[in-house]
């Protein structure tokens, strides 16, 4: 009996159902006791009731085929016309949304992406996937992968999209039932090969990586600068106005704090985004920029940039420390001059106890001037033909609070950014902690383009779950990163063993899915929000393998394993 025996997979021939507890009802009713008929009271609790939690994972997929006349889709799912390349129909517009709607424009071997327009609620279930038909023979396939004609020079790939609905989980992706046989014997293959051995596994070479972009392309690194654009309005920490998450205590930066606020987990987010970039050397220049509201008689909104763009990541990393503290001068006016603008490095007395009394503080969340002010940074010390990138991070609306500044619409100051007016052409993404997510979701989208890309835009429901969305922004910026690279046999032979390969949720920590265990610290969770992560899986049989593999048959099963996150340590059930 394997390992895999006895505990659920989400196979790619059906999809299973993992659920916690059963449903529970119970319910009861409290008594009263009075001195007299007249004095008698009645507390009562009806209706109580337990709803088992949820823990479901959607799996979708485009598969192409290079036989020598360039990429061909061969399958996908889903696949509304059955043409091998991914679509679905909008129900509300009818209209055919499909793969190649989606190309990366500035990767010439993109011809598309897996549909970020799918969630949890309109992907089919894997019984409905088609399976096309074998491009060369016309034969039709029953199973993800069945190419019965393979000859040297060709290759393939599959992008899958994992989706994790409900609640937050563990992801394994695994391997069974391997078998690589000799079949057919010709004359010419038992003369390098008089033992008819099954050598195709060994032959094919194969890739196993992170495809942030989904596009079934692998994407080395390219120079980037980024602007990050936070929210520092008095939300994002004062327990007055919801900036408290939750009682427990969190470490960040070497301050340990009792309670955990917004600006806690996004110093945390924003400094493990940094750090990735600085351990991958990447090509990049990070600023900072911010935004609040304004104080009562002021003129000016506060928003600014108080980290300018630079390749010293280490300086970006300082500038961020702390930032309990910089919220509290911004917000109460210390530290300000009279132009509204911060004294370095935001010098000033203002109290950053999310208990205390946050009365009379700046009103108002300025998000389009602070998308000015890092678009005007981006454009005088930006570097020429370099891609540029604002990351905006808000939990509030856009609105002018108490004062009498007209203020810029955000939306328009996303559309100046994205079409380069002024400054250059950025690629505008944006984060939503449950503020004012049709603002921040039409500010989304990629330079020249429109907004209102689901692609460039993140919906957080829950706070914790900020320093996951910078680790897979950061994942975006540098090169696509590598699992395995090896032979499909190995590759596959690393899926098939005890739990499979542990999958990482949050790629800005550093993790090594195959020598780090599935309980190390730096692997994350996949937030149980549906988001969309993707991981392709590339092979190639060589020109220069000979007749050794003539009619040589490699079989396998893929499939990914989900559990639960909350009590549980991500060791996965071998440990068990």
């Amino acid at each position: 009996m394997t390992d895999k025996d006895n505990i659920d997979t989400v196979g790619l021939s059906r999809r299973t159902l993992l659920a916690g507890l059963g449903a529970v009802g119970v319910a009861s009713a409290g008594a009263g006791l009075g001195t007299t008929a007249y004095f008698n009271d009645t507390e009562s609790f009806e209706e109580n009731t337990l709803t088992a939690g949820q823990l479901d994972l959607l799996v979708d997929w485009q598969q192409t085929y290079d036989f020598g006349e360039g990429r061909k889709f061969i399958s996908a799912h889903p696949d509304h016309d059955e043409d091998g390349e991914q679509s679905i129909i909008d129900p509300e517009t009818q209209e055919v949304i499909k793969y190649s709607d989606f190309p990366d424009e500035d990767d010439e071997d993109s011809n598309g992406a897996n549909l970020p327009v799918l969630t949890c609620d309109n992907i089919p279930p894997l019984s409905e996937a088609y399976f096309n038909v074998d491009p060369v023979t016309g034969e039709e396939m029953e199973s993800l992968v069945q190419i019965t004609d393979v000859k040297p020079g060709d290759s393939g790939e599959i992008t899958f999209s994992l989706h994790l609905c409900d609640n937050p989980g563990y992801i394994w992706m695994q391997a069974d039932n391997i078998s690589d046989d000799g079949g057919a014997a010709t004359e010419p293959e038992l003369l390098v090969d008089p033992g008819n051995l099954g050598d195709l596994g060994d032959a094919i070479q194969a890739t196993l990586w992170y495809d942030e972009d989904c596009d079934n392309v692998y994407d080395g690194a390219e120079p980037v600068d980024i602007m990050l654009t936070l929210d520092f309005s008095g939300s994002m920490l004062y327990d007055q106005y919801g900036g408290v998450v939750s009682d427990d205590d969190i470490t960040v930066g070497g301050n340990t704090y009792d309670e955990t606020t917004k600006i806690d987990l996004v110093e945390l987010g924003t400094r493990q985004f940094v750090d990735y970039l600085q351990s991958q050397g990447s090509d990049v220049r990070v600023g900072v920029a911010y935004f609040d509201g304004e104080g009562s008689g002021e003129s000016l909104p506060r928003t600014g940039v108080y980290q300018p763009l630079t390749s010293d990541l280490s300086a970006v990393d300082t500038s961020l420390t702390n930032l309990r503290q910089k919220l509290a001068n911004v917000v109460t006016g210390s530290g300000f001059t009279a132009s509204n603008k911060p004294t370095a490095p935001f010098d000033g007395d203002g109290d950053p106890d999310p208990f205390s009394n946050a009365n009379g503080i700046a009103t108002g969340t300025y998000i389009g001037e602070g998308v000015d002010d890092a678009q005007a940074e981006l454009d005088s010390n930006g570097r020429t033909d370099v891609e540029k990138r604002n990351i905006v991070l808000s939990d509030g609306e856009s609105f002018n609070g108490d004062g009498t500044t007209a203020f810029s619409s955000p939306t328009d100051a996303a559309d100046d950014a994205r079409a380069a007016s002024p400054g250059p052409e950025t690629d505008v993404f944006t984060i939503n902690v449950n503020g004012s997510a049709g603002t921040l979701q039409a500010m989304a989208g990629p330079a020249g383009g429109p907004g209102g890309d689901p692609a460039f835009f993140n919906d957080v429901d829950d706070p914790l779950n900020i320093p996951t969305v910078f680790g897979n922004l950061a994942a975006q910026t540098v090169q696509e990163k590598v699992i395995m690279e090896d032979t499909l046999a190995a590759v596959l032979a690393e899926l098939a063993d005890g739990d499979g390969i542990p999958l990482d949720g949050n790629r800005a920590t550093l993790y090594d899915e195959l020598n780090d265990p599935a309980d190390d610290p730096d692997r994350d969770a996949f937030r149980g929000d549906g988001v969309m992560h993707c991981v392709a899986l590339e092979w190639e049989l060589p020109l220069e393998v000979g007749n050794e593999v003539q009619g040589d048959t490699l079989a396998f099963d893929l499939g990914f394993y989900t559990e639960q996150a909350r009590h549980n340590d991500g060791a996965g059930p071998s440990a068990a």
